[in-house]
């Protein structure tokens, strides 16, 4: 019987690590079944955070959860300011009473931003500041100012002299440069014509007016010829050009956003729809308009709470990007330095140009002022979204990166686009007499 015991217990410790790696194996059998049976919720193209929203047009709406990164990044300056930003105007701290400590840099008075002049007390934060381009030195020394004086304004260009002119359905903001008068003749010879637009064959038109963004253009920003005196004669002859006095570089089209945004909000608050773009592009105004009939009408339906209608109104369409990384080498056009920004880009997107609604504008406008400056505007527009707790709609029709080479001198290959990225202004004006009257076995 002793034998009988011990064997007994010899068995069962032999069998005790089997037994052990059997469950093991069962363990990890069933959670690679749930991992590979598990498909996430399939989001619909056009997704809303879920989120309060602001009862009044003034307040923007914010999502219910945290917004910022819970990991201070020291050695990435913007992560740094926005970190402070984030915390500082996060309404849902705001609504528990927790108010944050800001840092100095977040706490400068309006009449102090006022004050555009280099301002190096962020040099110290970039330990390779002395290394880096020109034109990215010039954005930090400066990325405190978004208040510059207006050298070209267009008052009337939504309301008319007599204050009784109809307010565009559609408002074209073209970023442009002073140099580039061609660019910006074509499109008024095309696509960003100003009048009333006819839609799509059996679809429905509307009024457009086209504005041009522009900064300083002299010898501060390169060798360029004065072309003042050609500008006041363009300026004055098409009432369409918006000038500030800040320098035109590559790095500062955020400031033709945010400045932009600001003029919208007194010039032309009532507008229902803003395409933003480049002078480069080309846009089937046509096909614009009968996309934004369709899909983002203002007709209240009555099934719909005003809530409801309010979110609806809240969008911005474009060629979305996703999980996009900085660009690390300095001779690129799009570098950013891993001591300015650290992590991923927000989704946002990208190329020529996007559109969106006027009631989105007004909430961009006022979020805005708690995102710092970031050098590449369809990032930094990303970032607003963010914060707004939206993300833009993909649109196939926005061909940021053009067609196949193949189709590009093709009439019939235009029929689904919206937005091609590139075309020369004698480019633009030859596809524009070609589909005026396409080929009819398209």
């Amino acid at each position: 019987m002793a034998r009988c015991r011990c064997n007994g217990k010899i068995l069962c410790l032999c069998l005790l690590p089997c037994v052990m790696m059997s469950h093991l194996l069962v363990y990890i059998m069933v959670s690679i079944f749930v991992a590979v049976s598990y498909s996430p919720p399939q989001l619909p193209v056009h997704f809303i955070a879920p989120g309060a929203s602001s009862d009044t047009e003034a307040g923007a709406p914010h999502p219910l959860g945290s917004f910022w990164s819970l990991r201070l990044e020291d050695r990435a300056l913007w992560n740094h300011l926005q970190h402070f930003q984030d915390r500082e105007h996060n309404p849902i701290l705001r609504a528990n009473g927790t108010h944050t400590e800001s840092t100095p840099e977040t706490t400068r008075g309006e009449e102090e931003t006022k004050d555009c002049s280099p301002d190096q007390r962020w040099v110290s934060h970039l330990h390779d500041f002395n290394v880096l381009p020109e034109q990215m030195k010039d954005f930090v020394l400066s990325m405190h100012c978004r208040q510059y004086t207006m050298l070209r304004d267009q008052p009337n260009l939504c309301s008319g002299e007599d204050g009784e002119m109809e307010t565009p359905l559609l408002l074209m903001a073209i970023k442009s440069q002073v140099g580039h008068f061609e660019n910006r003749q074509a499109i008024r010879e095309t696509w960003g014509r100003s009048g009333w637009v006819k839609g799509i064959p059996g679809g429905r038109g509307g009024l457009v007016r086209t504005v041009f963004l522009l900064g300083r253009q002299d010898t501060s920003t390169g060798p360029h010829p004065d072309l003042r005196a050609l500008l006041d004669l363009e300026s004055s002859h098409y009432r369409d050009i918006l000038q500030w006095d800040f320098r035109d570089t590559f790095y500062n089209l955020t400031l033709k956003d945010v400045l932009f945004w600001d003029w919208l909000s007194k010039r032309c608050p009532h507008v229902q729809f803003i395409f933003k773009g480049d002078d480069d592009i080309f846009v089937r105004t046509d096909a614009l308009l009968d996309y934004l009939h369709k899909y983002h009408g203002h007709s209240l339906n009555h099934n719909r709470t005003l809530k409801d209608q309010q979110k609806k109104e809240l969008f911005l369409v474009g060629d979305v990007i996703t999980n996009a990384w900085p660009n690390r080498q300095p001779s690129a056009k799009y570098y950013i330095p891993e001591s300015f920004y650290r992590g991923v880009y927000p989704v946002y997107a990208g190329g020529g140009g996007v559109v969106y609604s006027g009631a989105l504008a007004r909430h961009l406008r006022q979020v805005s002022q708690w995102v710092s400056l970031f050098p590449i505007d369809d990032v930094y527009l990303g970032m607003c979204l963010h914060r707004l707790g939206m993300s833009p709609t993909h649109h196939p029709g926005f061909l940021t990166f053009d067609l196949p080479e193949a189709d590009r001198r093709k009439p019939c290959a235009y029929g689904t686009v919206i937005l091609v990225h590139k075309r020369s202004p004698k480019e633009m004006l030859l596809l524009w007499r070609e589909l005026q009257t396409p080929p009819a076995n398209c």
